[in-house]
């Protein structure tokens, strides 16, 4: 692992994903779909249903995150970006997964269970920095609504990113960037 950030690009096949490692920074560009709770839950429903999903999710990276309205006088396509709490979707990973989910971006650690299904289908976890939100939407060259535009802010996005700054939180091998820390913090202690 090395200090610079790894250049990776969405959608994310499978080898690329497990070649990233718990701790190591990278740089995202390409497309991203926005999901947060309610759009989670619709498209759970979808699934269930057997209706069609909103996007294709082979190879999707999703961003758990309701970006703010641009600003006009900026020229950018949203305004911040920050994550939400990635742990409140855990519980709608699997059937995403089973349809391809490759990666999703947020905030916090994931639940021992997601952890294994990330593990079994060979997903990835990529983190971003809460508070970083204005930092991030620099990030986004454009912005359009794909589905559920009811839901306002949380409707489903597709992002178009350049270079987004995230960290990979939880790789296809288990490990997790947040216990890594918590591991070296407290060994630094002694």
């Amino acid at each position: 692992m090395t200090d610079a950030a790894r250049e990776i690009t969405a959608p994310l096949d499978e080898v690329r994903a497990r070649s990233l490692e718990a701790g190591e920074r990278v740089e995202l560009s390409g497309t991203v779909y926005t999901a947060r709770d309610a759009a989670h839950a619709r498209i759970a429903r979808a699934i269930e249903e057997g209706e069609d999903l909103p996007f294709d999710l082979d190879g999707a990276v999703i961003y758990y995150v309701g970006p703010t309205p641009a600003n006009p006088a900026t020229g950018r396509a949203v305004g911040a970006a920050g994550p939400t709490t990635s742990a409140r979707m855990d519980r709608f990973m699997e059937p995403l997964l089973e349809r391809g989910l490759r990666g999703t971006i947020g905030k916090g650690p994931r639940g021992r269970e997601c952890v294994d299904l990330c593990v079994r289908y060979g997903a990835v976890y990529l983190g971003a920095v809460g508070g970083a939100g204005a930092l991030l939407g620099r990030s986004i060259r454009s912005a359009e609504v794909v589905a559920y535009e009811d839901l306002g802010t949380e409707a489903v996005r597709r992002l178009e990113v350049e270079r987004m700054p995230l960290f990979v939180a939880g790789d296809t091998y288990g490990r997790d960037a947040y216990t890594m820390g918590r591991q070296t913090y407290l060994e630094g202690l002694r």
